[in-house]
């Protein structure tokens, strides 16, 4: 038997880091959006163990992975003795804060329920995504939500109204565990108005959306990669309406409503930025199925 199944990428519209918890994660509060940017997982059966390719090679093909572990996490705990090869069809840039990695591994979570005929409800998925990694479970949702704790609890919130997404990557990548790590709590000078986002989004304020762009993780990423910085401000000039970094970082995302400003903000940036690209905003349920 083979599945294929979409992977996603997310931008988060809000990011706010709350407090460091006693087991050494951060609580979180953010909004998450799903973005018409996504990998293709492709899953075959085999007779026993775990394989998977990539065409990236930037990718590691062992349980460094996690759409390998994600694949052995179900095979051990329900005792599957068939095993799978997992072939990655990569377009989500790698260590890019776009939770590539995590949307790998909720596909093939919802993949192998499917081939395996698991009968795992969206809930149970969620529960054993967030085993691999804290943005696991939103992907295993999709749509737009609020994700609190390490992100299992999520709030589905309505989808942002139709816009175009630019997504720039600077060349470097940006390792998550280090920012975290450096992150001073009490240094924090802004954080997201939650409130004030979530209006936006239920009133399908376009304007409001992008005034209340907020990422506290900006304070730790652009001082440490000041290109991330220059890439805002060229996003800003070139026509970005709301221009945030995503997630640790190093993609910058831009909202605009008008494909021709999308098309002068990526031509503005091709000389600067190899990896860019100009995408629909996602955000419903359905985005990730």
């Amino acid at each position: 038997m083979d599945i294929s199944v979409k992977a996603p990428a997310k931008i988060n519209l809000t990011l706010d880091v709350l407090h460091r918890r006693e087991d050494g994660y951060h609580d979180l509060e953010m909004v998450m959006t799903t973005v018409d940017l996504a990998d293709r997982i492709d899953l075959t059966e085999t007779s026993s163990g775990i394989s998977l390719e990539s065409t990236s090679g930037f990718v590691p093909h062992d349980d460094r992975n996690l759409a390998y572990r994600a694949a052995a996490l179900i095979k051990k705990r329900f005792g599957i003795q068939k095993g799978v090869h997992i072939h990655i069809h990569k377009h989500i840039p790698v260590a890019a804060g776009l939770a590539g990695g995590s949307s790998d591994a909720a596909a093939v979570l919802k993949g192998l329920n499917r081939m395996w005929d698991l009968g795992l409800s969206v809930e149970e998925l969620a529960a054993l995504g967030l085993e691999l990694g804290s943005d696991v479970p939103f992907c295993v949702t999709g749509g737009t939500a609020i994700a609190r704790g390490r992100g299992e609890i999520l709030t589905p919130l309505p989808s942002p109204p139709p816009c175009w997404v630019i997504l720039a990557k600077p060349p470097h990548g940006v390792s998550t565990a280090e920012v975290f790590g450096a992150l001073r709590l009490e240094d924090i000078r802004k954080r997201p108005d939650l409130d004030a986002m979530v209006e936006a989004l239920r009133n399908q304020d376009f304007d409001g959306i992008c005034r209340n762009l907020s990422n506290v993780l900006e304070e730790v990423t652009i001082p440490a990669y000041p290109q991330v910085r220059r890439l805002k401000e060229r996003m800003i000039r070139f026509g970005g309406e709301g221009v945030l970094m995503s997630g640790s970082g190093p993609t910058v995302f831009g909202l605009v409503r008008r494909e021709n400003t999308a098309k002068r903000v990526v031509n503005g940036l091709r000389g600067f930025c190899r990896q860019v690209y100009a995408v629909r905003m996602m955000g419903g349920l359905e985005a990730n199925t």
